[in-house]
């Protein structure tokens, strides 16, 4: 008999994970809400086809293990990599401001035909970065080791 994996049965390694569908996508999205991103770590690279940011993303996958240990909460580097990317677009956020710290929200796939279509990273404050595809392909890999989160708390909605 086979079970589905949770989040409790995950160990210390570093993330790596893709999204080629809008299921996996959601995976990504959950794994990655609450993230901040400074403005200065997005990065748009058209002759590579790929749209780049760094985010500091809260630990959901150690959220309950670090309440049942009693110990902090914690956050990690990780890359967010949309590639195949046609287009890049921002609004409701100056792109210059160099102190600005965006929150991921949530990721989302808007299709096209053929495959092709809208990565959409809504952002707090009614901020959002769309990223036209020619199809889905978004990875999110863990690229520093885990730190306490310096709120010591777990993010929240109301």
């Amino acid at each position: 008999m086979t079970e589905d994996a949770r989040f409790e049965d995950g160990t210390e390694r570093p993330l790596h994970l893709m999204a080629v569908g809008p299921d996996d996508l959601q995976v990504i999205s959950a794994l990655a809400q609450d993230a901040v991103i400074p403005v200065t770590e997005i990065r748009w690279e058209p002759r590579k086809r790929r749209f780049a940011l760094l985010l500091n993303r809260f630990r959901w996958e150690d959220r309950a293990a670090a309440e049942r240990r009693g110990r902090a909460y914690e956050r990690v580097q990780s890359v967010l990599t949309v590639d195949y990317a046609l287009r890049a677009a921002t609004q409701g956020f100056d792109r210059g401001d160099a102190e600005l710290v965006l929150s991921l929200l949530s990721i989302g796939f808007e299709a096209g035909a053929g495959g092709a279509g809208r990565v959409v990273l809504t952002l707090a404050g009614d901020g959002a970065i769309a990223i036209d595809v020619e199809c889905l392909e978004v990875t999110l890999t863990d690229v520093s080791r885990p730190y306490a989160a310096p709120s010591g708390k777990a993010p929240r909605h109301p």
